[in-house]
């Protein structure tokens, strides 16, 4: 029964490795047996995490803009010129403005967008070309309860996570016949250096709220890693086209 939750022999990469639900993944997968490859922009960070994974030190750590497919395209290359074929994906890497619509302009949505959206589909296309990919593969977008339920003053946060579990769905068609599964997570609150900044800026009532709507309480990076092995793993091979909410009970309100 282990071995169904095994990523022995698996390679995977997780955008967004350096910090809060990104990290979490990479070390839970790490520890499950998996060759991790980190990328983001800051070097240093990813390989500072690289270095404390299990594992037999053929961690990699990658540092580019994610937002540009050119730079994708050679990070892809790189993979594949090295022999490597990559078993799953989890794009972890997230931008989230707390603003009123008053305040929201056409640079935070473009920047929302190109982190939270493009970004990782601009992986997704990259990771599932036949060169690159594995016999099977997983890909996770990490997504948000924002995009399934509203939240005032969360309008670009909400648009981008919703636009990732509709994009989710149409992706899991599109790639099942590869044997490629695709499905979203979808957190709540989680304690991060994200959300740590959102409580700064929206003041003592504020986050008293939120901290209300939560059942069984904010939610650990580890919570949401946890779930992202499973669907990395055999033990989920006939799910695809979901989206797994992991958020301590918010929604059931």
């Amino acid at each position: 029964m282990s071995d169904l939750f095994s990523l022995e022999g698996k390679t995977i990469v997780i955008s967004g490795a350096s910090s809060g639900i990104g990290k979490a993944c990479a070390e839970l997968c790490a520890k499950a047996g998996a060759q991790v490859i980190l990328i983001g922009r800051d070097l240093s960070k990813l390989e500072t995490v690289s270095e404390n994974l299990e594992g037999n030190g053929t961690h990699l750590s990658f540092e580019f803009d994610i937002t540009s497919e050119e730079e994708i395209s050679r990070f892809a290359k790189n993979l594949i010129e090295n022999g490597i074929r990559i078993s799953g994906f989890v794009h972890s890497a997230g931008l989230k403005y707390t603003l009123p619509l008053r305040n929201i302009s056409e640079k935070i949505l473009t920047e929302s967008f190109s982190v939270n959206v493009f970004a990782g589909f601009y992986l997704a296309k990259a990771i599932s070309q036949k060169k690159l990919k594995a016999e099977n593969q997983s890909f996770i977008f990490i997504s948000s309860i924002a995009g399934v339920v509203g939240e005032p003053a969360n309008l670009a946060y909400s648009a981008t996570k919703g636009a990732l579990i509709s994009g989710t769905k149409s992706l899991a068609l599109e790639l099942a016949k590869q044997n490629t599964r695709v499905n979203c997570i979808s957190p709540a609150m989680v304690s991060t250096p994200l959300s740590e900044k959102m409580f700064e800026e929206i003041g003592e009532e504020s986050t008293k709220t939120i901290l209300d709507k939560h059942p069984l309480g904010i939610g650990n990076p580890e919570d949401v890693a946890a779930s992202a092995v499973f669907l990395l793993s055999e033990a989920s091979r006939w799910i695809t086209g979901t989206n797994m909410i992991v958020d301590g009970g918010y929604s059931a309100h």
